[in-house]
């Protein structure tokens, strides 16, 4: 029993992207569930996106449970999202184990996650539409499109998109290019390109978008790509750089991976399940749209400033050797 544990104890570690990057309610819980659930599905032979496209009908009913007012209904949006969750994370759990790990299924990854809160976006509006806003006698209406919008589209949707590309940043100079996802919309436009136009509409179709989603990071972390650009020109590759440099960089981007961790699910997920269950769900729309924005603005500065510095930092050097 006891060999049986150190075995899953290391499994779990394998599972895992990094420390750096992992959300403490995550090693403890999810992950070691979702590593149970991978071990099953894996001696099944169960392909891990088979597990992300599960996820995504799970992530949809919740959504629908969410749109209800009754303790039983949201009960069940809260179990129905937490299975979403753990099927997330198997998946990604299974890939990095098997070493089934692709850009399909990492952009399918993404797709499920934004699946489960367009349903739960919908959903609160729904639920709010004939309520009355709080200490008036006038309903919501079209009120509560209006701020699901700008919390789902204009704040959701581009902090989580960064939070990612802050991790993905961080593994590349934690772990070199083999332990990150770190893609440029360049390298995506190539691949499109040289893609037949002929019998290829369905990844022709995904490569355009995936390298629009890549093109937006870019367009928002103007520093990161001139940091990134002289590393590459200046080093080749990240294997190549000074430790020094890494270990400047890794520093002050560890101290930002808490608020990348607060950007993506689990925050989100405990406030949906309070303010579901309180019946207050405008509650959560304000939060993303404040305490969520605030939390990004000042995750995107601190990250620019960090490129910045080392970027000057580099160049310095090289004047000093010169």
């Amino acid at each position: 029993m006891k060999e049986e544990k150190q075995s899953f104890g290391r499994l779990l570690q394998a599972s895992l992207k990094s420390e750096d990057t992992e959300e403490w309610l995550d090693v403890w819980f999810t992950r070691p569930i979702g590593l149970v659930f991978a071990l099953f599905w894996n001696r099944l032979g169960v392909h891990p996106n088979a597990i992300t496209i599960l996820s995504i009908f799970l992530g949809a009913a919740a959504g629908w449970m969410f749109h209800y007012t009754d303790l039983q209904h949201n009960m069940a949006g809260v179990a129905l999202l937490m299975s979403a969750n753990f099927c997330d994370s198997t998946d990604g759990q299974m890939a990095r184990l098997t070493g089934k790990k692709t850009l399909v299924g990492r952009m399918l990854d993404g797709f499920s996650g934004d699946v489960w809160f367009f349903c739960i976006y919908l959903a609160i509006v729904f639920r709010l539409w004939h309520q009355n806003i709080l200490g008036t006698s006038h309903e919501w209406g079209i009120f509560a499109l209006v701020l699901a919008f700008i919390a789902g589209v204009l704040c959701h949707s581009r902090q989580s998109s960064l939070a990612d590309y802050y991790r993905q940043i961080h593994l590349w100079f934690l772990k070199g290019k083999a332990g990150s996802e770190l893609d440029t919309s360049e390298k995506q436009d190539e691949v499109y390109r040289n893609l037949p136009k002929k019998g290829s509409f369905w990844a022709r179709k995904f490569y355009f978008n995936y390298a629009n989603y890549c093109r937006s990071q870019e367009k928002r972390t103007p520093r990161f790509q001139k940091l990134y650009k002289h590393l590459l020109r200046k080093y080749g590759e990240i294997e190549n750089m000074p430790t020094e440099l890494k270990t400047l960089f890794l520093e002050d981007s560890r101290k930002l991976m808490p608020l990348t961790n607060i950007l993506t699910f689990n925050v989100r997920a405990i406030v949906i399940y309070i303010t579901c269950l309180a019946d207050c769900t405008w509650v959560y729309l304000l939060f993303e749209i404040t305490i969520m924005q605030l939390l990004y603005v000042y995750m995107h500065r601190r990250h620019e400033q960090l490129c910045k510095t080392l970027l000057e930092f580099d160049l310095n050097e090289n004047n000093n050797k010169e």
